[in-house]
């Protein structure tokens, strides 16, 4: 049984790192150690970035520019495709397994290849998975952002789940969404606590939007984003000349824990990898919303309504 003070007081776990890219089996075996390291600390909700398997893919254009694609673009966009994983799957069951040992939520950013009907699109997908290793359910990202268009397809509302757990309600949206306002409001609307954002976002500003989303739904932010340099990525891609331009640090990192007052509980970290580590106290929601309560107090339904259609959607060719 958990007690009172149990469920309002926890530990949480900000992984920063970078992926194995275009590699999910190192991808699944980095991320499972680095659960194993998180639970070692006592977490009991642990966050790893946007596209953790198999990669962001930062400075890679894949071979397109408007009006064609090269044929070295398609292989490494075949590389991509092939190292991307299905929902379920053995890599889901062995992330499973890791949380089930830790005994905590894990939330972790996958590149997603749907089985139906055809598996030759890729989403970019936040997985829940629960302390008895089961999977939860999974947020599709609803609007790649620029160039990940090219990528990426676009999710639905049927995969905007926020879940109830002994640690608060916890819901995810992915970097750019979190400058979708109804986006935003549906989360709010759900009653997120814990409110997670993978990211590959870390410019200033992006400190700005965690700590707005979290003065706003008061709540607690968690923001993960991956640490990267040009070394992690392998030699063979095309991309690698268009390289030459780019910083050696592609992506400096700066995940960060935010309280329901947008405070900083954990400031952005920069330039290497680590896990952020923050003790919980879900009595600051309460105290945070007493004088702003987005869906409460501070709410008028009966000038704005909120609509959100959470039906799968399916192309109308293909019937089950």
């Amino acid at each position: 049984m958990i007690t009172l003070k149990e469920e309002n007081q926890f530990k949480v776990a900000v992984v920063q790192a970078g992926s194995e890219v275009m590699d999910k089996k190192k991808g699944v075996n980095k991320a499972v150690r680095l659960i194993d390291e998180a639970s070692q600390e006592g977490a009991k909700i642990i966050v790893f970035p946007e596209a953790f398997i198999p990669a962001y893919p930062r400075g890679m254009s894949f071979g397109t520019v408007v009006g064609s694609r090269s044929e070295e673009g398609r292989k490494d966009f075949l590389q991509y495709w092939k190292n991307s994983i299905t929902v379920p799957s053995t890599e889901t069951e062995e992330i499973g397994r890791a949380a089930k040992k830790a005994k905590a939520y894990v939330i972790i950013g996958v590149i997603e290849k749907d089985r139906e009907p055809s598996n030759g699109t890729l989403y970019c997908t936040a997985l829940f998975f629960g302390p008895d290793g089961g999977l939860l359910g999974k947020h599709r990202k609803l609007k790649p952002t620029g160039s990940e268009r090219l990528i990426w397809g676009e999710g639905d509302g049927s995969t905007l789940p926020v879940f109830d757990t002994p640690y608060g309600r916890i819901g995810a949206l992915i970097c750019w969404e979190n400058y979708m306002p109804l986006a935003r409001a549906a989360m709010y609307d759900k009653g997120v606590q814990i409110y997670i954002t993978p990211t590959a976002d870390a410019r200033d500003t992006w400190f700005s939007t965690v700590r707005h989303v979290a003065l706003e739904g008061r709540c607690f932010v968690l923001s993960s984003n991956q640490y990267s340099n040009k070394d992690m990525y392998p030699a063979y891609i095309s991309s690698r000349e268009e390289f030459k331009d780019l910083p050696h640090e592609l992506s400096r990192g700066g995940s960060c824990i935010v309280d329901p007052l947008g405070e900083f509980v954990v400031d952005p970290v920069f330039g290497k990898e680590k896990i952020l580590y923050a003790n919980i106290d879900l009595n600051k929601i309460a105290e945070a919303q007493f004088d702003f309560d987005v869906v409460g107090h501070y709410a008028r339904p009966d000038v704005f309504q909120l609509t959100v259609n959470e039906q799968e959607q399916k192309s109308t060719i293909w019937k089950k």
